[in-house]
């Protein structure tokens, strides 16, 4: 089954409580906290005017949270309606984000220019996520932090991420080819690109619901039967951190050597 990143160009995908995105845009804010609460508390770092870039941006979801946190940011992604969709919402939201056309496998920034780099859903969708490591680590500064979160590839993954939210219509509400499973990459598989490109892994943690399954099920079967929004979805879900990183998983590696403020 091939990715289908056309999705991502579909007019009003990103903003609208009515669209399959918006269930994304409400798991938005528990995975801004935890990064947020590693950059201030773990790493002691001032996000004031950090040079940061959002690798795979789309509709500016992430992008909105770390620019309204004080970070100077720049997006980049290859679908030129996503990025006409966050310009347009960050104006509205009064936040200052530039915004660039581009892949994550070739970024159009020179070395070490950043102080920070995160890709977040993204890294299973790339042609390579070698290249897409490598091209991160080539434009942060040495001892910046690199940030992530990704699928896992287990059963467990395909069971939820494709049965589920892709293929079973009495539940489903993700679009169908959103995800492939073959493309999921494991902890291990991503850490020993790190490690081949200078990036040492510091945590790994997982995101779910902090519901019970049952009344996961639930929210998924009314929002299947139009009782709900794909946003009140979102909402209700309650994402959280948990231990579990079988499906859902997130972590950060520092770009070792140098101070990550040198430059600044």
């Amino acid at each position: 089954m091939a990715v289908d990143n056309d999705l991502y160009n579909a007019p009003d995908a990103w903003w609208r409580d009515d669209q399959p995105f918006a269930t994304l845009k409400e798991f938005t804010p528990a995975r801004f906290r935890y990064f947020h609460t590693v950059l201030t508390e773990r790493l002691r770092m001032d996000l004031a005017g950090l040079k940061v870039l959002d690798v795979g941006c789309g509709g500016g979801l992430l992008a909105e949270q770390f620019a309204a946190a004080g970070c100077k940011v720049t997006g980049i992604d290859p679908s030129k309606e996503s990025l006409a969709a966050a310009t347009e919402h960050a104006r509205e939201s009064g936040l200052e984000i530039e915004y660039r056309h581009g892949v994550a496998e070739r970024l159009p920034f020179p070395d070490g220019a950043f102080d920070l780099v995160y890709c977040c859903d993204t890294l299973e969708h790339v042609t390579s996520p070698d290249q897409a490591v490598g091209e991160a680590v080539r434009v942060l500064k040495p001892g910046g932090y690199y940030l992530y979160d990704t699928i896992n590839r287990t059963f467990r993954s395909w069971l939820v991420m494709i049965k589920v939210a892709q293929d079973w219509k009495s539940v489903s509400f993700a679009p169908r080819n959103l995800h492939d499973w073959k493309q999921f990459i494991k902890p291990s598989e991503l850490h020993a690109l790190f490690a081949k490109h200078g990036l040492d892994n510091r945590d790994l943690v997982g995101f779910g619901s902090s519901r019970p399954q049952r009344e996961v099920m639930r929210l998924l079967r009314s929002r299947a039967r139009g009782e709900i929004t794909y946003g009140e979805l979102g909402r209700q879900f309650g994402l959280a951190l948990n231990k579990d990183t079988s499906i859902i998983y997130a972590g950060y590696a520092h770009k070792t050597g140098g101070s990550a403020h040198a430059g600044r």
